[in-house]
């Protein structure tokens, strides 16, 4: 990755016989660049890789098991079932399964206020 713009495309692999189909959608991606973005200002190029690609991993192994996640508890108070989340912490990885899609819609930081950031970027999309 490179903030210059050379790298930055996030696509999703494609599945292997068996496994599901993982699609980041472009909120999502933009969340990862922000991440890195800040890790790579605040702290150093090394470790906005590392936990990139850590946060990348996490996202892509969702095409096994994908079912693993849980409903996230501020969109359940809601009533809203239809999403799981999956933590790297502080970070969670908000997806949503259809057939043998996964869809991941964001990558936000735990630390934040998460029952506002969900309504407004979940109930929005």
């Amino acid at each position: 990755m490179s903030l210059n713009g050379d790298n930055v495309r996030f696509k999703a692999n494609p599945p292997k016989p068996g496994k599901w189909r993982v699609n980041i959608v472009s909120s999502a991606e933009e969340d990862l660049f922000e991440i890195y973005q800040y890790v790579y200002f605040n702290d150093s190029e090394e470790k906005a890789e590392k936990l990139y690609s850590k946060l990348r991993e996490k996202c892509l192994s969702l095409q096994e098991y994908p079912n693993r996640g849980r409903v996230p508890p501020e969109l359940s108070l809601l009533g809203i079932g239809d999403f799981l989340e999956l933590n790297y912490k502080p970070y969670r990885i908000i997806y949503q399964i259809i057939e043998k899609v996964v869809f991941i819609h964001c990558v936000l930081d735990g630390r934040r206020d998460m029952q506002k950031l969900l309504q407004e970027r979940l109930i929005r999309e």
